[in-house]
């Protein structure tokens, strides 16, 4: 993994370490995690798929950062567009003006997303653009002479961001309800498509999408007409990623189409070539009346999300209907202008059809895997893939997420040079440029740190 060059010099790390785990609040950690927790680490620099800490260790970003470094590490042509722009207007008060590259990324997006999905709202991440685009479903109905339609429906086990209103669509109380609640009035939680673990204990096709159906009669049992939107990801990260059968969304789309009830698509992972597509509605000719965008927009260089609205959306706020929302930082014009050159280069270097043909071959490597006794089940698409592990095969047992077991695999990616997620499903979702010698050793690392894990917790 030699591709990164030695920096000419580096801050002194333990006194580095010392100011970190005392001023520094990591985030979803500890106080002073940098000292007392030895996943963290100090990264110093990136190329490609591969970043390097301060002690110079190298490993293969198995998980983009955190889903979005899609172009890859160390792209200089971003960081130039962005302090070109910098230098010349940073920044455009976002309720009183705009910008070039503000006009020019939505225009972009508008010819990039889903069906007719035309006008971007932009916001700083996937946090801001989910809270923006339940105000917009929300105002939507108000504008339409249907001000009960405030009602949210989501799913179990997917997760839409940390603010309070996506936290609390999100799927993921268990995690935040003891410090958070109470959340968002009106939000209700259907069962995933999660074929592996069906909440129902039925099989596909036999079960007739009975996950799609009950989101239906959610609808029918809170009066259709107090339903605002329903919002889920098209595979979902956090739930596993589970990839949903392919007759899913079309149902999905019908119930949410005869109930006049908008339905948000969260892209925020999903999206710009993570998985073999632009955007993963493309695998299912999906196309949602909301979309949230963020992460692989601008690969993780400058702060920006969006949320894309198609006409009949947009139009609700035509004349005296203004929308009530805004953020200060959205529609920034460097990260507008960082955001463009990105979309160029996963264009431009192939990296969408790579994420397709990489993908593909990092599934078929961890299907080679089966044969461990830890692993439950391989699925993915492009390169979002998860490998679920388990105590038994039988059972479909879990590991506990603070367990010896879990612990010891994901010290034995580190020590391999692999920085990724690990739990009950363990996420690999690199940059779209890896190769396919780092793929091959991405497979070969988790290969041999189960077998290690296995034999040490007595699991062979």
């Amino acid at each position: 993994m030699n591709d990164i060059t030695e920096p000419a010099s580096l801050p002194n790390e333990s006194a580095l370490k010392a100011a970190g785990s005392e001023h520094l609040f990591i985030h979803a950690s500890s106080y002073r995690a940098l000292a007392d927790d030895s996943s963290k680490r100090i990264l110093v620099e990136g190329h490609g798929a591969v970043v390097k800490d301060i002690e110079g260790k190298e490993y293969i970003d198995g998980l983009a950062g955190l889903w979005l470094v899609n172009a890859g590490h160390g792209r200089t042509e971003i960081a130039d567009a962005y302090a070109r722009q910098a230098g010349t207007l940073a920044y455009a008060s976002s309720t009183q003006a705009t910008t070039i590259p503000a006009i020019e990324l939505a225009t972009r997006l508008a010819e990039l997303a889903p069906g007719d999905q035309g006008t971007a709202f932009f916001c700083s991440g996937g946090s801001e653009a989910v809270e923006s685009a339940i105000k917009i479903a929300r105002q939507y109905h108000y504008f339409n002479g249907e001000p009960k339609r405030s009602k949210i429906i989501g799913r179990r086990g997917s997760y839409h961001g940390a603010t309070y209103g996506a936290m609390s669509v999100s799927g993921t109380r268990p995690m935040s309800e003891p410090y958070h609640s109470p959340f968002m009035h009106g939000v209700h939680h259907a069962s995933p498509p999660y074929c592996y673990r069906c909440d129902f204990r039925q099989t596909y096709p036999a079960c007739d999408l009975l996950c799609a159906d009950q989101i239906e009669q959610i609808v029918n049992y809170e009066n259709p007409k107090t339903i605002a939107a329903v919002i889920a990801e098209p595979i979902s990260a956090s739930g596993g990623i589970a990839v949903p059968p392919d007759d899913y969304w079309p149902r999905l789309r019908e119930i949410c189409d005869r109930h006049g009830i908008l339905l948000i698509t969260d892209e925020v992972i999903n999206g710009f070539g993570r998985t073999g597509r632009m955007f993963a509605s493309e695998h299912w000719d999906l196309v949602g009346d909301i979309m949230t965008i963020a992460k692989g927009l601008c690969s993780g260089y400058a702060p920006i999300g969006a949320v894309m609205c198609r006409p009949h959306v947009v139009e609700a706020f035509e004349g005296d209907n203004k929308l009530s929302h805004l953020l200060t930082y959205g529609g920034h014009a460097a990260a507008c202008a960082a955001a463009l050159v990105n979309l160029e280069i996963l264009e431009r270097e192939g990296l969408i059809a790579n994420s397709e043909h990489m993908g593909a071959r990092l599934k078929e490597g961890l299907e080679g895997l089966s044969d461990h006794p830890t692993v439950g089940d391989v699925r993915g698409l492009g390169l979002l893939t998860g490998l679920e592990l388990v105590k038994d095969k039988e059972t479909k047992e879990k590991f506990a997420e603070d367990g010896e077991e879990l612990k010891t695999l994901g010290e034995g990616l580190a020590q391999r040079g692999l920085l990724t997620r690990v739990g009950g499903v363990l996420p690999l979702s690199p940059p779209l440029c890896i190769t396919a010698d780092q793929v091959d050793n991405v497979v070969s690392i988790i290969d041999d740190s189960l077998t290690e894990m296995e034999t040490a917790h007595g699991l062979a």
